[in-house]
């Protein structure tokens, strides 16, 4: 593709210059010469654009496209829109009791500053004082809102089974990942697997990690969403006498209803079997409409998740890929007209009809998950300016938006970018990376220039530090 530089003299001659030369360099860059590079910058205050290349070039945006998953969540849902998880009696069958997954991916995550298990003590303590202690009663869990596709489908192997890659369901808990511990003093063998936390029980594990002498962690966790084969690859650092790495839960609707059970019998109450949704619903796959073998009686405890703009930080602030994919199909669900359509497909769906009637062209985006793990995701940077700068100029939901990004030299994903320039603090963005891809969207306000960038780099031939220089240098000379 050609390459070309679209420059608007909307700056003093010397400024605009200055600016050219800034992203000559940056094209001319050793860590550049083999890769496709796209570049938007417009002015937040009238909206022009002020620096173009390859705008519109459709590139892997990896997890930048959780600007476009928050955003649209933040504008269809409202930041104070929160999560209830609820536990009832089944009308039909009052020793039922019955888990109601709303998808909330919050429950039990150490992330949002919770003891892990406090939902389990207050569930169970709730249930100790409502239920009679005569009965013998079993656990329903419907997880079965999102239905059970819950990784994308092009997802790939190497990131599956693994915690930033777990899948998402109507049901949640400890951000459906576990902490798989070793002892690697040994340097004879394989590291000893030592332990599970929480206790994974059900899980066997096929051991193939070799140790090294780097200090790195390179180990995986293979397997496939409710498989309880996992395969460990990859090597871990030698002489620790614990080392941990984390994979994904399964099956954590199924997780969640035997642990509630084990804290329901702590207190007395007698529990003799635990089921998911899952069967049910996957029986009813190929039929024409779905029999729900449930009616929810009386509510006995609900779990309520913080608001939604605290869930859009943690997302784009520590880039969490388990929220974001629950926020798309949270925006499936809200959206779609039929319940058999699936959750993930409806949330894409719905947010290009979002942002088209916002006067946006989307032919750019090809979205295939909510977080950008997927190498499959294209989108242009022109794209992700045309978002930022509405979100700043055009919603009602501005400061939110803004303040659920990272700042620059200071937090999160941004803490090290930026850090010792005279933009730390001073850039609002989100960060972007996997194999061989390094994007930065957001915000530059900086005296009198306000700007809203968008930076895409795929395929580079340098190392990733060297990219992550000449992006800074590239803004500092804006």
């Amino acid at each position: 593709m050609k390459k070309s530089f679209l420059l608007y003299v909307l700056l003093f001659p010397t400024t605009l210059s200055y600016t050219q030369s800034a992203l000559e360099r940056f094209v001319a860059h050793p860590a550049m010469k083999h890769a496709s590079i796209g570049l938007s910058v417009s002015d937040l205050e009238t909206g022009r654009s002020i620096l173009s290349y390859n705008a519109e070039l459709s590139l892997t945006p990896a997890s930048l496209l959780k600007l476009i998953t928050t955003a649209t969540a933040l504008e269809l849902l409202g930041e104070h829109y929160r999560y209830k998880t609820e536990l009832a009696v089944d009308a039909d069958n009052p020793t039922r009791i019955l888990v109601i997954g709303s998808g909330d991916p919050t429950l039990g995550s150490e992330v949002m500053g919770d003891h892990p298990e406090t939902f389990f003590r207050v569930a169970a303590d709730a249930l100790k004082q409502a239920l009679p202690g005569d009965k013998e009663y079993s656990i329903y869990v419907v997880d079965d809102l999102f239905g059970y596709n819950g990784i994308s489908p092009e997802w790939t192997w190497i990131d599956m089974g693994n915690y930033y890659a777990a899948g998402a369901y109507g049901i949640s808990i400890f951000d459906n990942s576990y902490k798989l511990f070793f002892d690697t003093t040994d340097s004879n063998g394989c590291p000893k697997i030592l332990r599970t936390e929480p206790e994974m029980n059900n899980l066997t594990f096929r051991n193939e990690l070799t140790l090294n002498t780097t200090g790195r962690d390179n180990g995986y966790i293979y397997g496939a969403p409710f498989s309880n084969e996992r395969f460990l690859r990859g090597n871990i650092p030698a002489g620790r006498r614990e080392f941990s790495i984390k994979g994904d839960i399964p099956d954590p609707g199924l997780f969640l209803g035997e642990a509630l059970a084990d804290y329901m019998r702590e207190r007395g109450l007698r529990v003799r079997k635990v089921e998911t949704a899952r069967k049910e619903y996957l029986s009813g796959v190929c039929q024409s409409e779905r029999t729900i073998r449930y009616r929810v009686g009386k509510v006995l405890f609900t779990q309520i998740s913080p608001s939604l703009k605290e869930i859009i930080r943690e997302v784009n602030v520590e880039s969490n890929n388990h929220y974001a994919e629950h926020l798309i199909r949270t925006i499936g669900i809200m959206s779609r007209d039929n319940q058999r359509e699936d959750a993930l497909e409806s949330g894409i769906a719905a947010l290009s009809e979002w942002w088209k009637g916002r006067g946006m062209s989307v032919s750019s985006l090809q979205m295939v998950d909510g977080s950008g793990l997927a190498p499959q995701n294209s989108v242009s940077p022109q794209l992700f300016t045309d978002l930022l700068v509405y979100m700043y100029r055009g919603s009602n939901k501005a400061s939110f938006f803004f303040h659920s990004l990272p700042k620059a030299g200071q937090e999160g994903t941004l803490r090290l970018f930026m850090r010792d320039t005279r933009l730390s603090g001073r850039v609002a963005a989100k960060s972007g990376s996997i194999g061989g891809v390094q994007c930065y969207a957001g915000y530059l306000i900086d005296g009198n220039k306000k700007y809203a960038f968008t930076v895409m780099v795929n395929k580079f031939n340098g190392t990733r530090p060297q990219v992550r220089s000449a992006i800074e240098e590239l803004l500092l000379g804006l």
